[in-house]
């Protein structure tokens, strides 16, 4: 079994990646393979709304120019799906957005590709909007077919500094929860 995040913080060692770590370090114990891939402060583009993707029903989206090609089939090979972001405007990441849009619309008009894998959303804020990102992240899973598994809390960091992680410890406790029912979950599941 393999998941596969994507850390859609600009800071690559910041909040969000300690929270994803702390999810990995559950998966590992499970023997659940994970991988990490920094999103965040690629240049990656929105969809152009050209419906190629539709038409040539390849799995691809024909945006060549950026890694989310990869990234779909990325996501496709794996079993769990883990999409992080910081809070920016009371919102996602323009560049998770970006892989939101132009990988769910691939994925639903190929047959909907990732249609019963496990997905989790994990937020790190400083103060608020936390809430309406977690949503947005959710929403695509959702609205994929897929399997989201929940905490003992909503799945969110409160932490202005990478150094002022360690000292949310619901947060912590929350990513540690997330991570063992991800991995029960996705155990159940190709049980």
């Amino acid at each position: 079994m393999k998941v596969v995040a994507f850390n859609g913080s600009p800071r690559a060692r910041g909040n969000t990646f300690q929270a994803l770590q702390v999810i990995f370090k559950e998966l590992h114990q499970e023997g659940i393979e994970t991988e990490l891939i920094q999103v965040g402060g690629q240049l990656i583009h929105g969809c152009i709304a050209c419906y190629k993707c539709l038409e040539n029903k390849d799995r691809r989206c024909i945006q060549e120019a950026d890694p989310i090609n990869d990234y779909i089939k990325k996501m496709v090979e794996a079993d769990g799906i883990i999409l992080g972001s910081p809070v920016y405007f009371s919102n996602v990441t323009p560049e998770i957005k970006a892989l939101i849009v132009r990988a769910g619309m691939v994925a639903r008009v190929n047959g909907d590709l990732l249609k019963r894998k496990v997905g989790a959303a994990v937020v790190s804020m400083r103060r608020a909007g936390a809430t309406h990102t977690f949503s947005s992240l959710n929403f695509f899973f959702f609205i994929e077919g897929m399997i989201v598994p929940g905490s003992t809390y909503w799945n969110l960091m409160q932490a202005r500094a990478p150094e002022d992680f360690a000292k949310d410890a619901e947060g912590i406790a929350t990513m540690q929860s997330l991570g063992q029912n991800m991995a029960w979950l996705l155990k159940k599941l190709t049980a």
